[in-house]
């Protein structure tokens, strides 16, 4: 790669997305789902729950999505992508658009302008997108690999949430964990989390050099997956799992189920924010404890070990 295929203006960015989302919410584009939300805390986690106000919006496209399926067509969001959500182009391989169901404000989607399966490994260009807008905004990324680790389109995207996820929160609620680190060489596992991940520590300079950042982060990427046992080989993903990184670090986690009975997880939960659908939900989140549904939704340690 070479430093003219970054077409994102970093210091721009932000204003970007704060434009078109003022936009895109005035001419009906960008369909936000409010939400409450309350803090439940376990192990040391302060996990900051969501419940939905209303999903009827999102549950009229997911019919939609379900009746072209059922006629033999393929629907793809994200083939071609609505104008009116569009941010801005990233790299020759990658645009940014907003997500038109967003729960989380000014919610990014790092897409890849040619269709590729979302259960595909990632790679050097993904990483490279991902770098340059974290260089124009400081937040979370992360990649649901298929379906079985929450993924609800089949066409190959990263997305980026800003950081904090509550003004009453400063950090990410998993941060406090992560501090307790144990390292062997690079790769490193986290003594509060009871399920199968992988850690390692990026260096935030990479903002300013995002093609040396992705050659850098592709490395990493591929040892964390060898350490929870995803063995990488050709272009196939070798099991679902979840990915999570900022400017700071990468955690990586596979997956054994989407659900926790009716509870939907996907990479967020395991940054320690999770979603609910009604008081039902929440009721039973509360009744079994977040951190033992991303055991569940995980690979359990007790399961490796035994």
């Amino acid at each position: 790669m070479t430093e003219g295929q970054i077409l994102l203006k970093p210091d721009t960015l932000w204003h970007q997305v704060k434009e078109q989302t003022e936009y895109a919410l005035n001419c009906g584009a960008l369909l936000s789902i409010p939400t409450e939300f309350e803090f439940v805390e376990q192990d040391g986690v302060n996990f900051l729950v969501r419940i939905l106000a209303n999903l009827a919006r999102k549950n009229a496209a997911k019919k939609k999505q379900n009746k072209q399926a059922a006629a033999g067509k393929d629907f793809n969001p994200f083939l071609p992508y609505e104008q009116d959500l569009f941010i801005s182009d990233i790299s020759e391989t990658h645009v940014c658009i907003l997500n038109k169901f967003n729960v989380v404000d000014y919610h990014l989607l790092i897409i890849t302008r040619h269709f590729e399966e979302q259960e595909s490994l990632l790679t050097v260009e993904d990483f490279a997108a991902m770098w340059a807008c974290l260089a124009g905004m400081d937040g979370l990324v992360f990649y649901n690999s298929g379906k079985l680790a929450g993924a609800s389109q089949r066409h190959k995207h990263l997305q980026l949430v800003p950081l904090p996820f509550a003004a009453s929160q400063p950090q990410i609620p998993i941060a406090l964990l992560l501090t307790s680190a144990k390292f062997s060489d690079a790769i490193a596992t986290i003594p509060g989390l009871p399920f199968i991940h992988a850690f390692a520590k990026l260096q935030p300079a990479w903002i300013d050099s995002p093609l040396v950042g992705a050659q850098a982060t592709l490395e990493i990427y591929h040892k964390l997956m060898c350490a929870v046992g995803l063995e990488v080989d050709g272009n196939q993903q070798p099991g679902a799992y979840n990915l999570l990184a900022t400017r700071e670090w990468m955690l990586i986690i596979p997956r054994s189920q989407e659900h926790f009975q009716s509870i939907s997880v996907n990479s967020l939960g395991f940054a320690g924010a999770l979603l609910v659908k009604n008081e039902l939900e929440m009721q039973l989140l509360k009744q079994h404890g977040p951190m033992n549904i991303l055991k569940e939704v995980g690979i359990s340690q007790l399961t490796v070990d035994s």
